[in-house]
């Protein structure tokens, strides 16, 4: 019995603590030594940096971002430079070959010969047209003008080329006609290398010109539609009859045309018999003189 009183007793008791005892309060972060509260304090996250803005000066415009590298027949200034330069080699090996041409030395008959050499002189001239143009468009690697230019003699000096190639071969050497014909080879590809470049300037151009004329139609419409409101109705004007120099115009009464007023020919009237009455006393004096 003394032993479940007891237990009792306990059970009423608060836990932890006899009767009479003082229960110590919870212990908080504030009341623990330094490095208890730092562990007991929750970390707070990093905070994030502040997003960075671009400035832009005053007066200055940005630019336009370069077109991409994965647009077909696309080539920087510097490959465009390579490759012009490739052709001017072509240009110098074939120059040297012509320098060894020899024409005057084959037994062939006059016109044969004339007629080489006329093929030979305009082979030289179309060279000399290509190394002009290939040298602008060097200066100038996003003209599309002076591109179409040097493809268009490129295309003018290979027929020449194949035509002197076949003579020397006929006439001189095989071994010698067909280093001609290697160079040739050689400006061809070089030729067919910088057509999708040609292109890729030809597509953009068309599509500048596109988007503006699409731009100035939109415009105009837009123009059209704000300036309706601000145009004034027309205004009917009241009949009036015309008023002609020296007469009055009136509608005819029978058939509403108009007619003149006979104003105008009573004073003709007027006109001619005064005339006539001076006419009239100057011939009197003169009969009567004539009677004396």
């Amino acid at each position: 019995m003394k032993l479940a009183a007891l237990l009792l007793l306990v059970g009423v008791c608060a836990p932890g603590a006899w009767p009479g005892q003082k229960v110590p309060a919870p212990a908080t972060p504030s009341s623990l030594p330094g490095e208890a509260r730092q562990a007991l304090t929750p970390a707070t996250p990093p905070s994030a940096p502040p997003p960075q803005t671009q400035q832009i000066q005053e007066g200055v415009t940005p630019r336009a971002p370069k077109p991409g590298s994965a647009e077909p027949g696309f080539l920087e200034p510097a490959q465009v430079k390579a490759l012009l330069h490739k052709i001017w080699l072509a240009e110098f090996r074939i120059n040297d070959l012509l320098s060894q041409v020899q024409p005057g030395k084959w037994k062939i008959s006059d016109a044969a010969r004339n007629s080489f050499n006329e093929t030979l002189g305009t082979l030289r001239v179309q060279l000399q047209s290509l190394e002009d143009w290939r040298t602008q468009f060097e200066k100038r690697p996003d003209s599309m003008f002076l591109g179409f230019q040097t493809y268009i003699a490129v295309n003018a000096v290979l027929p020449r080329l194949d035509g002197v190639a076949h003579g020397i071969t006929q006439y001189e050497n095989a071994s010698f006609g067909l280093q001609y014909n290697k160079a040739g080879d050689q400006l061809f590809d070089l030729q067919q290398s910088l057509q999708p470049y040609l292109s890729y300037l030809m597509r953009n151009q068309d599509q500048l010109v596109l988007a503006a004329q699409t731009n100035l139609a939109s415009c105009q419409n837009q123009l059209g539609f704000a300036m309706r409101p601000r145009v004034e109705p027309a205004v009917p004007m009241k009949n009036i009859m015309p008023e002609l120099k020296g007469r009055h115009v009136r509608p005819n009464g029978a058939g509403g045309t108009p007619a003149a007023s006979t104003k105008p020919r009573k004073r003709e009237k007027k006109g001619k018999a005064a005339a006539g009455s001076a006419q009239k006393t100057d011939a009197k004096p003169a009969t009567k003189q004539a009677k004396k």
